[in-house]
Formats: structure tokens, sequence, C-alpha cells
């Protein structure tokens, strides 16, 4: 009997870095996400295919469906990443999979593989619906992370995400700026590794305890702001705050400095998404710069 599982794409509007140290943040799913068919096979191995959002197979890779080791694969790398997360889902659940037979696997993108939006986040939601076991647990056992693409996996309105003593505090809110249609993502032309970005900020010095007070502030200030103006004020004050604590330039500072609205990173800085205000004229801008990717805010978030 066929199976599916669906899981939302993510992107974090505020406290990135902090949230990993119990800062409120303010995420939002996308409207682009990932899926996940199972379904018995003929065949006796476990046959895993990744589609990516063009419909083409990125990835195969055969498994015994006992142990879930890859018996054969397209790329090593992606393989062993998988044979982690399928046996880390069976550690927490042992029953997982004990029929005879095989299966097939089938996860499928609905947005490019580069963008950032959550491949990873996306898979692993939907192989713990599958394997019934603890999302955010898999996620420790394997990745890590704050969690909060997780709890944007499973939500279809913004969401407040708050790690308080250890777990995962997840607030489903309103957010539906009455400007929206001033904002825009911007794709900056490359996938931030996630790991090196959070690696950067751990070796930072600075007074945690502030950085966590201050980011949660700013993230219930989101959460009021009636005018366009007030929102680039506090997208430049926020740009600023961790500027400091980075030791790095913010983005409009180091790539756009003539953009007339205001920019703000999307989680691990340097890649990914960036967040900014504008008019019709902005998509132009950031076209002739290079930067194709630009989505209306209506037309990304869920």
């Amino acid at each position: 009997m066929r199976a599916t599982y669906y899981s939302n794409g993510k992107l974090l509007l505020t406290a990135e870095y902090g949230v990993l140290d119990g800062a409120m943040a303010l995420a939002v799913p996308t409207k682009y996400g990932q899926s996940l068919a199972i379904e018995p096979s003929n065949s006796k191995s476990l046959r895993w295919e990744s589609i990516d959002a063009a419909g083409k197979i990125w990835f195969k890779a055969s498994l015994d469906p006992g142990t879930f080791k890859v018996m054969s694969f397209s790329n090593r790398e992606v393989a062993q990443t998988l044979e982690k997360l399928l046996g880390r889902a069976k550690q927490l659940n042992p029953e997982i999979y004990n029929k005879v037979g095989g299966l097939k696997m089938t996860s499928q993108l609905t947005f490019p593989r580069n963008w950032g939006l959550g491949s990873s986040s996306t898979l692993i939601n939907n192989i713990a619906q599958w394997a019934k076991v603890n999302p955010y647990e898999l996620l420790q056992n394997t990745f890590g992370g704050s969690g909060y693409d997780i709890a944007c996996a499973q939500h279809n309105s913004p969401i407040l995400y708050q790690i308080k003593e250890g777990s995962p505090m997840v607030e489903s809110i309103s957010f539906d700026p009455l400007f929206k249609d001033q904002l825009f993502f911007v794709y900056l032309n490359q996938k931030q590794n996630s790991r090196d970005a959070i690696a950067n900020y751990r070796k930072q010095a600075f007074a945690k305890d502030a950085l966590v007070q201050e980011l949660s502030i700013l993230t219930k200030r989101f959460l009021q702001i009636v005018h366009i103006n007030e929102f680039e004020s506090l997208l430049q004050h926020h740009e600023e705050v961790l500027s400091k604590v980075l030791k790095m330039a913010p983005i409009k500072q180091k790539i756009f400095p003539d953009y007339f609205g205001a920019i703000k990173s999307l989680g691990g800085w340097g890649g990914d998404f960036v967040l900014v205000t504008g008019n019709e004229k902005t998509p132009d801008y950031f076209k002739v710069k290079g930067f194709d990717v630009v989505i209306p805010y209506r037309d990304m978030v869920l």
C-alpha cells in the first residue's frame, strides 16, 4: 500500500544564529517543500530515488531493507547521509520496517536543491513521519541545529520558535504584513553550509545572554510593525546587531550598497536567500546584477 508524506520548506526571518542559544525567532514555512512516497516493491531491496524540482532523478541507491545498509549508489556522500538517517531512525524505532519484501522510496523536491529552503529538514521530517519517531530527536542524532526548520516542515503558518531548557517551543501565529507586496526574497546564487556558518558563530567572543535577549526583543517588535519604514529600520538594526557578533559586514554593505531598500540576511550569512524591501523596480535591480531569482513574499510564504 502506497503512503505519501510531505513537509514544508523554511525561511528564518529573525534571530539567525541566536536561535541556537535560546533566542525567540520568527520563521515561515514556504509554499515549496519535499514529498516522500513509499510503496511495496517486488525486489528484495529498498530502492531509493531522489527527484529534483525539474522531475529528474539526481540520486539513486539500493539498501538492505532490514539494516538500511547501502549496497549500491550513484553518489557516495549522499548515500552515506541516507544510510545514517535511516539507521538512526531504526535505532529510535526498531520496529520501523520488519516485513519480508522490498520497498521503493521516492523523495521529490518542489524547489531547486541549491535554494537552501530545507532539503535536509524536509527529508528528515518525512522520514520521521514514516518511521513514527520524533523528528527533533532524529535531527539532533544526524545533522544537528536549532530545529526551527523541523517546526516549519510541520506547520502551515508562521511560527515563533524558541529552545527552552533544551526543548523546542513552537507557537503558530498570524504574521501577515500590510506591506507584504513590498517584500521580496532574493537568492544569492550560492547555498550556505549551515554547519560552517554555525562553527564560525561558535568561535566568536560575545555576551551570549545579551544577544539572546536583544534578538528576542527584535523578534517581538517584528510582529508589531505596521509601516514599511519602521520595518526597514528594524531590518537594518537586526543586521547591525549580528554584524558585530559575526565580525562580518551586512550583505547590503558588502554587495548591494546602492540598493534603495533594506536588505536582511536569512539563516547563515553569505548564501541562500535574503529578504528585501522594494517595489516594482526591485526585480530588475537584482537581475541586472546577476541575481535572477527574485520571489515576491506572497509567492514564497505559505
